[in-house]
């Protein structure tokens, strides 16, 4: 009986370590803050009735490939993820907005752990854009105004990208997308932005 236990004891925390190498491979847009941090504590849930992301907002992860793949029309936000389908509600007043100017700024991803990485990318929404739809890609110009290229190397737990967003005036999306080299995943995340100009 002693050996068994024993066994069993070293197999629970063979599974419970391997389960948490799986789901610590996360992270989020804390700066500007992202839709999904404003729904946690850390962002003061300044966004409400979030639902499940409240608690994790570094999970919002999905098919990698966007734009010509990944998440689908109308749960870009969510990445697809199903369990943050709350994030794919879009209304002109539905979430609290940051103050943006155009021109440079820095983009920080915060990690929960390092991961492989091909890119860091960002989009941001036509000026002309349905802001009473869920997002679809027809609301984005499809070329990313800002990218970073990693090379499947390991980045450090806190990224910062220096980017220089498009002029647009009034309520823009900003949809950033890290995308994972040694999986076919990506992180999605959106910032509810209202611009100005430089």
């Amino acid at each position: 009986m002693k050996k068994t236990f024993i066994t069993l004891s070293v197999l629970s925390i063979s599974t419970t370590t391997l389960a948490y190498d799986t789901t610590s491979r996360h992270g989020y847009i804390d700066n500007p803050p992202s839709r999904a941090y404003l729904c946690s504590s850390m962002g003061n849930n300044l966004n409400k009735i979030c639902g499940a992301v409240q608690y994790e907002p570094q999970s919002v992860e999905g098919a990698k490939g966007f734009p010509d793949s990944g998440p689908r029309d109308g749960e870009i936000a969510s990445g697809g993820n199903a369990n943050f389908s709350t994030l794919n509600e879009q209304t002109a007043q539905r979430w609290h907005k940051v103050d943006i100017r155009s021109g440079r700024n820095i983009f920080s991803w915060s990690l929960t752990a390092p991961h492989r990485t091909t890119s860091w990318q960002f989009f941001i929404t036509k000026p002309d854009w349905q802001q009473n739809k869920p997002l679809t890609r027809a609301d984005f110009d499809l070329k990313p105004f800002c990218e970073q290229y990693d090379n499947g190397n390991i980045p450090i737990n806190r990224v910062k990208i220096d980017c220089n967003i498009p002029e647009r005036t009034g309520y823009q999306v900003i949809l950033g997308v890290w995308t994972i080299a040694d999986t076919s995943n990506a992180f999605y995340q959106v910032i509810d932005a209202n611009m100005s100009a430089k």
